[in-house]
């Protein structure tokens, strides 16, 4: 892996793309409301977007992409991992990782989760709706 402070230039050159990164909309988004946002790639013959004509939205290309070291990591400069159950915390090292709990775990679970990786260190990123679930858990014992 690259050192920690390659990996701290590019998460912030990263930053730095993507704060003027455009949003990308689906062609005539504005005008067909039921087409809706979601990017779709333009492939009409005579379309003007594809063809990037000046003043149409921008088209999604390798230029708009961050640093390749720093893909798929948690802004605070860790890779995000996902975990479904308390065991796939064994063998992870926290100066690494941040957790981040699957949405299908149910709340016994992922109280489970959350209360191993405080004992093991690790930063849980989605515990925003976890504090309701232990304030829950706490008033019906």
């Amino acid at each position: 892996m690259s050192s920690t402070s390659d990996v701290q230039k590019a998460l912030e050159l990263r930053e730095k793309i993507s704060r003027r990164r455009p949003d990308f909309t689906r062609q005539e988004a504005n005008r067909f409301p039921r087409l809706g946002e979601k990017w779709r790639s333009p492939k009409g013959p005579r379309s003007k977007m594809r063809l990037k004509k000046a003043g149409r939205a921008a088209i999604v290309e390798p230029g708009y992409r961050g640093p390749r070291i720093v893909r798929g990591f948690h802004p605070c400069g860790k890779r995000e991992i996902l975990v479904h159950n308390p065991k796939e915390l064994d063998g992870l090292n926290p100066s690494l990782y941040v957790v981040r709990i699957a949405s299908s775990v149910g709340r016994k679970k992922r109280l489970e989760i959350i209360k191993k990786a405080k004992a093991m260190n690790f930063k849980v990123v989605n515990t925003s709706a976890d504090v309701l679930l232990e304030k829950k858990s706490e008033g019906s014992e």
